[in-house]
């Protein structure tokens, strides 16, 4: 089946860019209608008119640079912040001396607090710090003597600006973690179906040469040797655990990035079982099935279909060639079981989890593995003499619900 890579961009920050650029927007307008108000009170008005063109259009014409993190660069910053305590120094110059001692706003009033903020979602608390800490100083300087009011919208700037800038810092520590426990469960359910399709296809075969070569002698058994040596490396390396995955979580400017392979969408619904199941009946293997279809979602029937067909190569590499073998499908309301017994010697105890500790992952991965990714289970009874008997149960709505799922 054909299959693809699906890039996710997460980026928690995202949302801060954008309210911030509305609030420099905002708080520009804000500063510009403070002024009109009280532009009669102003000694030297121009001064302050001078100051809101270039404010104005600087605001709006970096509106791109504060889309993301990548676009405010360091420079913009500073000129950013520039602008700000410029205009705040400025404020002394246009303003009369009175209304500046009674409270009166500086030139660029809050939207002062914009530039700093823009410091606190680029860089976290430290620059946030920084930048609140020039902002303070120019307004004492501004104000000539520290009062209350200043004070107190200075503290205020500061704690508030250093408080963001920690959160951004938190949640971009917490969308890399995100991004990396996504990237490992998508990396391991790639890794168990790629080992159940080997132990289906490369590991039995390697299997078989090694046998058919000890039998046949000669060169063949130097040719059986190396498969059976290849086929211990292969269950090692299947078996084994997660390598790092370095390349999979990135910290971009726009967000951590994950990919995933993804399987392409099923062209059409629901698929009969018993379609899938047919091509196993045989001269050794009987099928007993109802009279009206099976529907299962496609992902869901093929898997069970695979799984049956581990369940018989299981039969004939341990029961032997001239082992007989039962299919038996029930379509029950809420599930759908599938059971395949065989008549051979049966299964010693403990001989699947040493099976497992050995790397050989027939039941474990090709059998549970497959019916525990739809939501079913596998039950496996074997007792020494009177065969083995794998009894598999799926889950009717939560395989219909995937199919859809990957049908989307």
């Amino acid at each position: 089946m054909a299959r693809r890579e699906r890039v996710m961009r997460m980026s928690v920050e995202q949302p801060l860019w954008r309210a911030l650029t509305a609030y420099r927007v905002l708080t520009m307008l804000y500063a510009v209608g403070l002024f009109a108000t009280a532009h009669d009170e102003f000694p030297r008005p121009w001064i302050a008119v001078a100051y809101y063109a270039v404010l104005g259009t600087w605001t709006l014409a970096t509106l791109p640079r504060v889309a993301n993190a990548a676009r405010c660069t360091k420079r913009f910053l500073a000129a950013d912040l520039t602008i700000a305590v410029v205009g705040i120094l400025l404020t002394p110059v246009a303003d009369a001396h009175e209304r500046i001692q009674s409270g009166g706003p500086t030139l660029p009033s809050i939207w002062t607090a914009g530039a700093v903020l823009a410091f606190a979602i680029k860089g976290g608390w430290r620059w946030a710090a920084l930048a609140s800490g020039l902002v303070a100083v120019a307004n004492l300087i501004e104000r000539g003597s520290p009062a209350r009011d200043t004070v107190h919208n200075v503290i205020l700037v500061c704690i508030a600006s250093i408080a963001i800038g920690y959160v951004v810092e938190v949640a971009r520590a917490s969308e890399r973690t995100l991004a990396r426990a996504l990237e490992i469960e998508a990396a391991t359910r790639e890794r168990e179906r790629l080992a159940r399709d080997i132990h289906d296809s490369v590991l039995q075969v390697l299997a078989m040469v090694q046998r058919r070569g000890a039998v046949l002698g000669g060169e063949a058994a130097e040719l059986g040797r190396m498969a059976g040596e290849q086929e211990v490396a292969l269950r090692t390396l299947v078996s084994g655990g997660l390598v790092p995955v370095s390349r999979i979580s990135e910290d971009t400017t726009e967000g951590a990035v994950v990919r995933a392979v993804d399987e392409e969408p099923e062209p059409s619904g629901p698929v009969d079982l018993r379609a899938l199941l047919a091509p196993y009946a045989g001269a050794r293997v009987s099928l007993a099935e109802p009279g009206a279809p099976v529907p299962l979602a496609p992902a869901a029937a093929r898997e069970v279909a695979a799984a049956v067909g581990a369940a018989l190569d299981n039969v004939r590499r341990h029961a032997g060639e001239d082992a007989r073998a039962w299919i038996l499908v029930e379509d029950e309301p809420d599930e759908v079981i599938v059971t395949v017994r065989d008549d051979g010697p049966g299964i010693p105890e403990g001989r699947l989890v040493q099976a497992e500790g050995e790397g050989r992952l027939g039941v474990a991965l090709s059998i549970r593995g497959r019916l525990s990714d739809l939501g079913g289970s596998a039950e496996l009874v074997s007792v020494p003499g009177q065969g083995t008997e794998v009894e598999m149960k799926v889950p009717k709505e939560q395989t219909n619900t995937r199919g859809k799922a990957e049908q989307r």
